[in-house]
């Protein structure tokens, strides 16, 4: 299992997991960044690469947006999911998304692909110099609770998100040298 930037090898496992999200009535995270629909995506899948690499260094990005990295997570040259790194924090990012967003095709949902992207994601974000990592999920998200726990989040409260359900802020040391495998 690895986690690699988004590139053309792996294009049609991501248009199939992208595709099974958008069938799942249940899952409100998306693989594709503001603005991007898997039809343009399809269609010229290079200009979406190149907006990926844009993204990385704060370029072609919504005035609200921070630089960030998307990575997919591949395994047995399939995709399995996708981490988002927000590089620094905004205002809403503190309160409502931290610095690492994470989602799993819901095929391959409660195989441990949550616990592991992750443990890979805090990998990366101490290599760009996040020594602590923010993370969200909702209150009543207790599969990503569960993930955020195993990988050492320790709780520092819930925030109230008007008409959503409430944010739980986590932080995680990203130094831990059991992350290593």
């Amino acid at each position: 299992m690895k986690l690699v930037l988004p590139n053309q090898q792996y294009k049609e496992s991501f248009l199939e997991a992208w595709k099974e999200l958008n069938d799942d009535p249940n899952t409100s995270y998306t693989f594709a960044s503001k603005g991007d629909t898997i039809e343009e995506v399809r269609t010229d899948f290079d200009a979406f690469l190149f907006r990926e690499q844009e993204r990385i260094h704060g370029r072609m990005l919504p005035a609200e947006f921070v630089p960030q990295t998307h990575f997919w997570l591949i395994n047995n040259e399939e995709f399995i999911g996708e981490v988002s790194m927000r590089h620094s924090l905004n205002d809403h990012l503190r309160k409502y998304g931290g610095h690492i967003g994470y989602g799993i095709r819901p095929s391959k949902r409660n195989m441990g692909y949550g616990k592991e992207i992750l443990r890979l994601a805090l990998i990366e974000a101490e290599k760009i110099g996040i020594t602590k990592a923010l993370i969200t999920c909702d209150e009543d998200n207790i599969g990503s609770r569960k993930i955020i726990e195993a990988n050492g989040g320790v709780l520092e409260d819930i925030v109230p998100n008007p008409g959503h359900p409430n944010k739980m802020r986590w932080w995680i040391d990203t130094s831990v040298s059991s992350r290593r495998k």
